[in-house]
C-alpha cells in the first residue's frame, strides 16, 4: 500500500517542496526513513508510532518505507511527524487519500499525539499558495502567522485526531484568517520612553538624525552616561514598520523558531544586543545547519552592540559586507543562502580602556600605548561605515537632580516620519528607501549645497583629512539634516552639525 503527503523543508527564508511517500509492505516489522533525514527526523519514527497508538489508532505491524522526495536534499527538524503520520494512517485506509493531496502538511508530534509548533510555518505557506495548494494543515500555534499569506486556507490542528477527522471531512475546524486592519490599529508598546532619559540633547538629537536617515550611530563616553539607555529607546522613535515590512520580519523570525505560539506578526521594530562574546556566525548567520544571524533578526530595526572594541575582531569585520549591502551571502559546499539585513547599527565604547579618558570627572590611569592598542581593535574601514559618531558626556549634578521630563518619543517620531516621507518622494520608483542607502549617483543628485556650506565642507576636507567614504556620509547626514528641517537644499548649519558627529574623525575623545 502507497500513499503520498505534502510537506516542505525551509532552505535560508524559502521552503522546498517535499513528497513524503509511505509505502507499507508484508514483512518483519519495520520503519525506515530515507532521504537524506537528520537525526530529528530519524527520531521521528518513535514519535509517529507512540503517536499514531496513543490516537487509539492502529499501527500497522508491517514493514514501513518512508521517502521523502527529492532524495538529494538534505531535511530537517520534527515538522514531517505529522505528513508521515497521515501518510501512513491513508495507506492503512484511515485518511481520505483525495483530500490530502489537496494540503500541504507539517507539524511535530508528541508522543499523546498532540501537535506542536514548528520554525518555517511562514515560508511554506507561501509556498504552498505558490504551487497551487488549496491550503496547509499546521499547528494551531502556527497558523495565524502562516494566514498572513492570502489566498489559500490554513487549517489549526492541535491534535492528530483533529488533522484526521478534518481530511474524512468530519471535523469543525474553520480556515484561519488575518484580518489586516488590527496591524493598523496597534498601538506601539515599547515599554521604555525617550522622556525617562535626562540630559543628553546633543546624544538624542543624534539619534534623532540617525532614525531620520537610517544612519549607523557610534556612542563614546564613559561607563553610567546613558550609553546603553539611550540605545534601547531608539527603535521608540524610528518609523513604524509597514504591513511588508512587518511580514518580512515575521519571516526571518518564524524560520528562526522565535515567534511566539499563536503570534501573527512581528509589529515592532527590533531591538537585539548580542553578548561581545558572540561568534561571527552566531552575528552573521551560519553554521553547520545554517540559520539567521543577529544581523538577520535586526533586519528592519536596531542592532546594538555594547562594549564595541571587546567583541572580536574577525567577528567585527563581518560586518562589512551587511552594513553595505544589506544582505548576508553564506556560502557552503551543498549552496549559497541569503538571508536580509537592512538594520541600523549602534555601538558604544569607552573612551579608553579604564573609561574615563577625557572625563571631567575622574582622570584617565591609562597609558598612550595602551588607547592606542584599544582604538585599534576597530578597524578604519569599519568605522568609516559608521555615519555618526557622537560624545556621550558624563551628566552634570544638576542633570542628574532633575525631576522634569523630557521630551517623549512620540513627538521626536513625529518628525523622524516627516523626515522619512520626504525622503520616500524623493527616490520614488528606486529601491532607495533612505539618505543613508544612496548610491553615489544619489548623493550627486540629492545632495545640493549652497555656497557655504560648500566652503565649510571643502576646509573640513582638508582639516580632519577626511577619506572619500567619510566625505561621503557627511553629506548623507546633513542631507537627513535638512530634510528634518525641511530644506531642499543644504544649508551651512546642516554641514556643520554633520561634522560635529564625526567625533573620532575630529580627535575629540582621543
Amino acid at each position: 500500500m502507497l500513499s503520498v503527503t505534502k510537506s516542505a523543508t525551509v532552505i535560508g527564508l524559502d521552503a522546498l517542496l517535499v513528497a513524503v511517500e509511505v509505502d507499507i509492505t508484508p514483512g518483519v516489522p519495520a520503519f525506515y526513513i530515507v532521504g537524506l533525514p537528520d537525526t530529528a527526523i530519524k527520531e521521528a519514527k518513535e514519535r509517529v508510532r507512540s503517536g499514531i497508538k496513543n490516537s487509539e489508532y492502529d499501527f500497522p505491524l508491517r514493514r514501513i518505507t518512508v521517502n521523502l522526495a527529492p532524495g538529494d536534499t538534505k531535511k530537517e527538524g520534527p515538522s514531517f511527524d505529522l505528513p508521515i503520520a497521515l501518510a501512513i494512517l491513508a495507506a492503512a485506509d484511515f485518511v481520505s487519500r483525495e483530500r490530502l493531496s489537496d494540503y500541504m502538511i507539517a507539524g511535530e508530534l508528541s508522543l499523546t499525539g498532540d501537535v506542536k509548533q514548528v520554525s518555517g510555518a511562514l515560508s511554506m505557506a507561501a509556498k504552498a499558495k505558490e504551487t497551487g495548494f488549496k491550503g496547509v494543515v499546521l499547528p494551531a500555534a502556527n497558523a495565524a502567522e502562516a494566514a498572513l499569506i492570502k489566498g489559500i486556507e490554513v487549517i489549526p490542528v492541535s491534535y492528530l485526531r483533529e488533522a484526521v477527522g478534518y481530511l474524512n471531512g468530519n471535523g469543525n475546524l474553520k480556515p484561519v484568517t488575518y484580518d489586516a486592519g488590527v496591524f493598523a490599529t496597534e498601538p506601539l508598546d515599547y515599554g521604555v520612553d525617550f522622556s525617562e532619559v535626562k540630559g543628553q540633547e546633543h546624544a538624542k538629537r543624534a539619534l534623532e538624525v540617525a532614525a531620520a536617515g537610517g544612519h549607523n550611530v557610534l556612542m563614546i563616553g564613559p561607563p553610567g552616561s546613558g550609553k546603553t539607555m539611550l540605545a534601547r529607546r531608539l527603535p521608540t522613535i524610528m518609523p513604524s514598520l509597514t504591513f511588508e515590512e512587518a511580514v518580512e520580519l515575521t519571516r526571518i523570525y518564524s524560520v528562526a523558531g522565535m515567534l511566539a505560539p499563536g503570534q501573527s506578526l512581528a509589529s515592532r521594530r527590533s531591538f537585539r544586543s548580542p553578548h561581545h562574546t558572540i561568534s561571527s556566525a552566531g552575528l552573521v548567520g551560519g553554521g553547520q545547519n545554517p540559520r539567521p544571524g543577529e544581523v538577520s533578526l535586526s533586519h528592519h530595526g536596531v542592532l546594538f552592540l555594547d562594549e564595541f572594541p571587546e567583541f572580536g575582531r574577525n567577528v567585527l569585520e563581518v560586518l562589512r559586507q551587511p552594513l553595505e549591502d544589506g544582505v548576508v551571502t553564506i556560502s557552503r559546499a551543498a549552496g549559497t543562502l541569503t538571508y536580509p539585513a537592512d538594520f541600523m547599527l549602534v555601538a558604544s565604547m569607552n573612551p579608553c580602556p579604564c573609561g574615563f579618558l577625557g572625563d571631567r570627572a575622574k582622570a584617565c590611569a591609562c597609558t598612550s600605548n595602551a588607547v592606542q592598542r584599544y582604538r585599534a581593535r576597530i578597524s578604519g574601514p569599519l568605522l568609516d561605515r559608521i555615519d555618526i559618531q557622537v560624545e556621550v558626556a558624563r551628566l552634570t549634578r544638576e542633570e542628574l537632580m532633575t525631576v522634569e521630563a523630557g521630551e517623549p518619543s512620540e513627538k521626536a517620531r513625529e518628525r523622524v516620519e516627516a523626515a522619512r516621507e520626504r525622503q520616500r518622494e524623493r527616490f520614488m520608483g528606486s529601491r532607495t528607501v533612505s539618505n543613508a542607502s544612496m548610491k553615489p549617483r544619489e548623493v550627486r543628485k540629492c545632495c545640493h549645497l549652497d555656497d557655504g556650506a560648500s566652503a565649510l565642507l571643502e576646509k573640513a576636507i582638508d582639516g580632519l583629512a577626511l577619506s572619500g567614504r567619510s566625505f561621503e556620509r557627511i553629506l548623507k547626514v546633513a542631507r537627513t539634516i535638512a530634510d528634518l528641517a525641511g530644506e531642499e537644499s543644504i544649508r551651512i548649519e546642516h554641514v556643520a552639525e554633520a561634522i560635529q558627529y564625526r567625533a573620532l574623525d575630529r580627535g575629540v575623545v582621543w
